[in-house]
């Protein structure tokens, strides 16, 4: 296939995108078509590589009210819901509700998740029916497993062996849950046995740190600590840390250089955090999401996610990561030219290197054939307009097609 009139990643000049056996075999300005080979003109619309969902739990998607709502808003009535709905929780349930969310990611251009499943129950019916789902999918919707304990490694009766189990089981990353463990040093333990056991295990680590409005928290210190004395380094992602918006500037300083040495990867969720963070405060309210600006100007990886579709913990979502950005950019007050240009970013290359997919993704010759085409001259436009994906490919094989939105104006 040959693709023509491709605006590559914000770029002004049109190029030609030549895709073979489901691999890209050339990008340039000057293709002209081979004998019998398929051309699509795009008409100069935005063509970037596809987008990634860093931070989601899919086990929990699409519960929002069942058996009860979380009438609060807050995080620890999530859990308190999320326990009630685990007693109604089974292998098939999972795989429908899995099924539904990854259709809805793919119709917005999504084509990686990284989905956290919790393994803090009486079986691992969500870790087993979510390894079966990572290979049922796997030519249409890449999925990456964290073993994620919701209710705490040391404070979960054997939830040390029930990470050790998951991991074994064919988990892609160990998770944590420091700031919900029962004290302090149970949360730093938690997470010396959560490294420890990535590093021996050769595992990706992922930890829901200082997920928690108190400037006290200071697990990501830990983290840092652990990732660079391991060297583990960028194998290992801090989601969340939104007790970072709360700490004191002083220690901040301070602990950038230990961020930057362990070079550890961030995840943010601009809207789930935005919702839960404050619920404590009465005015002024915090907006309660790290700091990516800083985090980002300090050349430290960050990366977008939705966290949440539908659940205990936040009753909306669509699956549109669109959405997660451009949030992200009003409540971080990243709203420069240039900042918005390059946001996509945040939902592409840098959440690629959070997933350490390395080769694998990008437009590039060799690489596998996958992208998305939007409705739109650059990024920007595509934010501003909410631009439809008009097309996303995978190795070379559409999975997806969408038609602009349009509005029949009567005056």
């Amino acid at each position: 296939m040959l693709f023509q009139n491709a605006l590559i990643e914000n770029s002004t000049a049109p190029a030609c995108i030549r895709v073979e056996d489901g691999t890209f075999t050339a990008i340039r300005p000057d293709l002209s078509p081979n004998p019998g080979e398929e051309v699509i003109d795009l008409g100069g619309k935005l063509v970037l590589p596809p987008f990634i969902e860093s931070h989601v739990h899919l086990d929990t998607c699409l519960t929002a009210g069942d058996p009860v709502w979380n009438r609060s808003g807050t995080l620890f009535e999530g859990i308190e819901c999320w326990s009630k709905r685990k007693e109604k929780l089974s292998r098939q349930d999972i795989r429908d509700r899995v099924n539904r969310a990854v259709r809805l990611y793919a119709a917005h251009g999504v084509q990686h998740i990284r989905t956290h499943v919790d393994v803090t129950g009486p079986s691992l019916a969500a870790m087993e029916a979510m390894v079966e789902l990572r290979e049922e999918l796997k030519g249409t919707m890449d999925l990456q497993i964290v073993a994620f304990p919701q209710e705490g490694i040391l404070s979960y009766p054997n939830g040390r062996q029930l990470m050790i189990d998951a991991v074994k089981l064919g988990a892609d990353a160990v998770g944590a849950i420091p700031h919900f463990e029962f004290t302090r040093e149970y949360s730093v333990e938690s997470l010396n046995f959560a490294l420890e056991l990535a590093a021996k295990e050769d595992k990706l680590v992922d930890v829901h740190c200082d997920e928690i409005d108190d400037g006290a928290s200071r697990g990501l210190e830990t983290v840092a600590a652990r990732a660079l004395e391991l060297g583990l380094y960028d194998k290992v992602t801090a989601s969340h840390t939104t007790a970072m918006h709360s700490y004191n500037n002083a220690y901040v300083v301070r602990l950038m250089r230990l961020l930057k040495m362990s070079k550890i990867n961030f995840v943010s969720n601009p809207l789930v955090n935005t919702h839960l963070q404050g619920r404590m405060d009465t005015y002024p309210k915090r907006r309660g999401v790290t700091r990516v600006k800083e985090l980002t100007e300090a050349g430290i990886n960050v990366s977008f996610g939705h966290d949440d579709i539908f659940d205990p913990w936040y009753p909306m979502g669509t699956g549109s990561l669109r959405d997660v950005v451009f949030m992200g950019l009003h409540v971080c007050q990243m709203m420069g030219y240039e900042e918005i240009m390059d946001s996509y970013k945040f939902i592409s290359s840098n959440a690629a290197r959070t997933l350490h997919l390395g080769e694998r993704y990008g437009i590039g010759a060799g690489r596998p054939a996958s992208f998305i085409v939007l409705d739109s001259k650059n990024w920007y436009d595509a934010l501003n307009s909410n631009a439809a994906v008009l097309y996303s490919y995978k190795n070379g094989r559409k999975i997806a097609e969408g038609v602009p939105g349009t509005s029949k104006i009567l005056f």
